[in-house]
């Protein structure tokens, strides 16, 4: 990841690990629960190949409820120390759309934001990332994750989330923020049909000339659409992030690091024979 005219560019697409602090997240809540852990996971990411650890205590799966500020603080601030401690190297991204959260954060190590809400549940959160610089992964989100899926409505949601996502990158660069990562937010407030025709359309979100993210690890979109479940779907992530790859995805967010690398790997090569 390197900075080009102060915007981020990739040279090749990488891959984000999911490290979930959570007791309730919709596919590996409650795995990873203890110091010991977490470090096992984390090896095991990186040694799969893994250029960015995402670490998140608020579950964001559909109708989930908030925890508090404290509880977040106290479940990331002290994983994120041991991480850095044994992994320096590895680039740590925060999963969290509170600003107080973020900021303990930075001032722990974290290298990157990534903001469900991008700004939206916390006013506060833009003065933080222009105050450090750090890079800030945006996604959108039609609600809260509260009520994000009881009726999405969109006229045309590729056409809304791009005016949605030019409009925070007006207010951000009048910030002097610049280092921006696009995430349309696969599952996050919207139906089965628009997660697919945000995929369909996915190339038509380099217009916004960021980097483009897609998370969409086992998500329903894939196992309601094969009448299965999470624990079924890692097939279906791969095929997926494979479309998203030949579309001009830049990062893949996922749980599984080694199919996610032997994707890029594999598109890599077929677009450069």
């Amino acid at each position: 990841m390197n900075r080009k005219q102060n915007k981020l560019y990739f040279s090749t697409s990488k891959v984000m690990g999911i490290l979930n602090l959570t007791s309730n997240s919709f596919y590996d809540g409650g795995k990873y629960n203890s110091t010991e852990k977490i470090l096992i996971q984390t090896k095991k990411m990186i040694n799969e190949g893994a250029n960015i650890i995402d670490i998140g205590a608020q579950s964001s799966r559909p109708g989930s409820d908030e925890i508090s500020e404290d509880e977040e603080l106290n479940k990331i601030i002290p994983s994120l120390i041991e991480i850095k401690k044994h992994f320096p190297n590895v680039l740590i991204s925060v999963d969290t759309y509170r600003a107080n959260v973020a900021e303990e954060s930075i001032n722990n190590g974290a290298d990157i934001i990534n903001d469900i809400s991008s700004g939206d549940l916390d006013n506060k959160m833009f003065s933080v990332i222009a105050k450090y610089k750090v890079p800030y992964i945006i996604m959108h989100m039609l609600g809260t994750p509260k009520n994000m899926q009881e009726n999405p409505t969109y006229n045309n949601v590729v056409e809304e989330i791009i005016n949605y996502f030019q409009q925070k990158i007006e207010t951000l660069h009048d910030l002097g923020i610049n280092n921006l990562i696009i995430d349309p937010g696969f599952g996050f407030g919207k139906t089965l049909e628009n997660n697919y025709e945000i995929l369909n359309n996915l190339e038509k979100f380099k217009c916004l000339e960021y980097p483009i993210l897609v998370g969409v690890s086992r998500k329903s979109m894939i196992y309601k659409l094969l009448d299965t479940d999470a624990n079924q779907a890692l097939n279906g992530t791969s095929v997926i992030n494979t479309i998203a790859l030949t579309k001009g995805t830049d990062i893949l967010r996922v749980h599984e690091i080694k199919e996610a690398v032997e994707c890029i790997k594999i598109v890599n090569f077929a677009q450069n024979k």
